[in-house]
């Protein structure tokens, strides 16, 4: 069976952009996913990025362009400068570790519900209401906010560095089991034909 290991931010414009794409594919080609939230300012910072406040000013223009396309290509609704960006990743990666860890619920619905929270709904994901309405929405016990916090800790900084150590630099990025990587929402099809054996 395939599997997918998939690495990224809460904080990412473009992570929220594949909306759930990335489960429609693995439920297509019988694949597993293991969802790995990282911190993404400590991985430009280790790879050679640089975070997009600190970009040349061509480039920050550039990805508010292409920001924009990629809502009208996916008709998915966005705010380029939303009220609470940035904000802590942290509360929300460990909701979605702890939701992972205790199942009963739906991982990536959880994911697109917080990244929607922030990109398109402008609500503060480091909030414990807005995590605990997340989680709720995708049929997690909403206390899972709040529990496994020494353990999230534990697996967000665990998930960095497995992210650093296999070649992941952005976000979303996804890493196959045969160790095929693929960075950004618009290289899912390309997974899609890897995970095929077209390419």
């Amino acid at each position: 069976m395939p599997h997918i290991d998939y690495f990224f931010s809460t904080l990412s414009p473009f992570s929220y952009l594949a909306g759930l794409r990335l489960e429609e594919i693995a439920a297509e080609r019988g694949a597993t996913i293991t969802y790995k939230p990282m911190d993404i300012i400590a991985l430009f910072a280790r790879t050679g990025g640089t975070p997009p406040a600190q970009r040349h000013p061509s480039r920050q223009e550039y990805r508010a362009q292409e920001i924009l396309r990629q809502s009208k290509k996916t008709g998915l609704p966005m705010s380029l400068a939303p009220s609470f960006w940035p904000t802590n990743p942290a509360p929300s990666s460990y909701a979605i570790i702890a939701a992972q860890r205790a199942g009963g619920g739906n991982v990536g619905a959880l994911v697109h519900a917080i990244l929607r929270a922030c990109w398109a709904e402008n609500r503060d994901i480091a909030e414990d209401g807005v995590i605990r309405g997340a989680l709720e929405e995708a049929g997690f016990d909403p206390t899972l906010a709040s529990s496994g916090l020494l353990a999230g800790a534990e697996i967000y900084a665990s998930n960095l560095e497995e992210a650093i150590a296999r070649g992941a630099f952005g976000s979303p990025f996804y890493i196959t089991g045969d160790e095929q990587r693929f960075w950004g929402q618009d290289r899912l099809d390309d997974l899609d034909r890897h995970l095929t054996g077209e390419i």
